[in-house]
């Protein structure tokens, strides 16, 4: 069996972060978001294959540089060029004489994946992580799944405007090798190409598709909100002992401080704040919050913002927002 992790699509909904920025390697405390999948599927011992797009390519290679994974990079650097998920998958399994275990790259989960194998091991069937979110209300933005006893998925819609149920598909797929061309199929149809759920749905009838119900913490971070409140789970405590940070600094866990950076004055920091490396901070509160790299902000108050990295940021407070890189704003003394 091989591991294909799909980490080709531009993640319009973060822009501007990911204009510069893969989603797959956003951080989530000192890990990256494809770091938490890797980690899930290592005890499996399957191969790893990494799919990714040509204008993020070297960002994962730096990333895998020490990583046992295969980087398969398709030939598009924009969001109009981009194979989507179902053709870039079709892509894929041309090459591969192997069942595949499939996973969307913004993917944060908590729970194991080796039930999922044994389940898909008693079918021989395509299975898919499926989850109940606890309100029929939430499957408005999701895949709804109706499945029977026997675990069987009867039924799949993408976005329903009245979900019958709470369950929804996850981005977690196991593929026979014998489904195949049936996904080549589809995708010679013009069926939509960036969307798994819709492949999944067109194939129920078709051949058998299993669903295994999951527990446990999971994200899908497909929008600012989504992306934090994971960090509010995921994140780990870490301050750098390469930090500089004043003795008058409040710091409240968790929250990560990487190296080189200097928190000055009666600052508070925390909780859930991620600051990385080389930022100056002075005089300011910062929570729920993501700093990226060399930014500056003095005498301002953030809440649930996304700085990117070499901003300055003076005399404000920012609420619920997004600063695309090298933004310089400030308020009058």
């Amino acid at each position: 069996m091989k591991a294909v992790i799909l980490a080709g699509g531009y993640a319009t909904r973060l822009w501007p972060i990911t204009k510069t920025k893969p989603k797959p390697l956003l951080p989530v405390g000192r890990k990256r978001i494809i770091d938490f999948i890797i980690e899930k599927l290592e005890p499996l011992g399957v191969d790893i294959v990494v799919s990714t797009n040509k204008r993020f390519e070297e960002d994962f290679r730096e990333w895998s540089r020490e990583k046992d994974v295969e980087l398969v990079v398709e030939d598009t650097t924009s969001e109009e060029e981009k194979l989507g998920a179902v053709r870039a998958l079709s892509e894929h399994i041309k090459s591969i004489n192997e069942d595949v275990f499939l996973i969307a790259g913004d993917n944060l989960f908590s729970f194991s994946l080796e039930p999922i194998i044994e389940k898909f091991r008693k079918t021989k069937a395509l299975t898919m992580a499926v989850y109940d979110l606890g309100n029929p209300e939430l499957v408005m933005r999701y895949s709804e799944v109706e499945m029977g006893d026997d675990g069987r998925i009867t039924r799949m819609v993408e976005k329903p405007e009245r979900p019958k149920t709470s369950l929804v598909g996850i981005g977690i797929y196991v593929i026979p090798g014998k489904d195949f061309e049936l996904i080549k199929e589809y995708v010679r149809e013009n069926n939509h190409a960036d969307n798994l759920g819709s492949l999944i749905s067109w194939m129920i009838g078709r051949t058998e598709v299993y669903g295994f119900r999951v527990d446990g913490d999971w994200y899908d971070v497909g929008n600012p909100d989504t992306y934090l409140e994971s960090i509010r789970i995921f994140m780990e405590h870490h301050i750098s002992p390469e930090a500089e940070i004043d003795d008058y600094v409040r710091i409240i866990p968790p929250c990560v401080i990487e190296d080189n950076t200097s928190i000055r004055g009666r600052s508070i920091i925390g909780p859930y704040a991620y600051v990385d490396r080389e930022c100056f901070i002075e005089n300011s509160d910062v929570s729920e919050c993501v700093v990226f790299r060399g930014t500056i902000i003095r005498n301002s108050t953030m809440w649930r913002s996304i700085i990117d990295e070499k901003c300055e940021i003076r005399n404000l407070e920012l609420r619920k927002s997004i600063v695309g890189g090298h933004a310089k704003i400030q308020r009058g003394e």
